[in-house]
C-alpha cells in the first residue's frame, strides 16, 4: 500500500504512536490475555478504518504505530481504542481470563 493515503479532499500520511499501561503498571498483559487484547485492538481498527502498522504488547504495556485518517483527532483515536477495549478486555467476555491473572498478581504482593 502507497504510504500517501487520499480522500476526497485531502492527501495526508498521518501515523500516530501510542503508548497504554495498565494500572500501577501490572504485568496483567501475558498468555491469553495477551492474546485477546491484541485481537481486539486489530478489530477495532478495522472497525474504524484504521490500519496498525506495529503493535507490541509487553507484559506491562502496549505500543501501537497507527495510520489513521485526518478527520479522527489524537485524542479521539486514544478515547475509541481504550475505551472499547477496556470494556471487551475487563467486561463479560474477557472478564474470567483477566480476573484470573490479576488476582494472582495481587496475592504476591502482599
Amino acid at each position: 500500500m502507497s504510504p500517501i493515503r487520499t480522500t476526497k479532499h485531502t492527501v495526508y500520511d498521518l501515523k500516530y504512536h501510542f503508548v497504554w499501561i495498565p494500572k500501577y503498571r501490572k504485568r496483567l498483559l501475558k498468555g491469553e490475555v495477551k492474546e485477546f487484547t491484541e485481537a481486539v485492538f486489530r478489530r477495532i481498527a478495522q472497525e474504524y478504518g484504521w490500519e496498525i502498522e506495529e503493535l507490541a504488547i509487553e507484559d506491562d504495556h502496549v505500543h501501537m504505530f497507527l495510520h489513521v485518517p485526518p478527520k479522527y483527532a489524537p485524542a479521539k483515536v486514544a478515547q475509541i481504542m481504550k475505551s472499547i477495549s477496556a470494556r471487551e478486555i475487563f467486561g463479560s467476555s474477557g472478564s474470567r481470563v483477566v480476573n484470573k491473572f490479576s488476582i494472582g498478581e495481587a496475592s504476591r504482593l502482599r
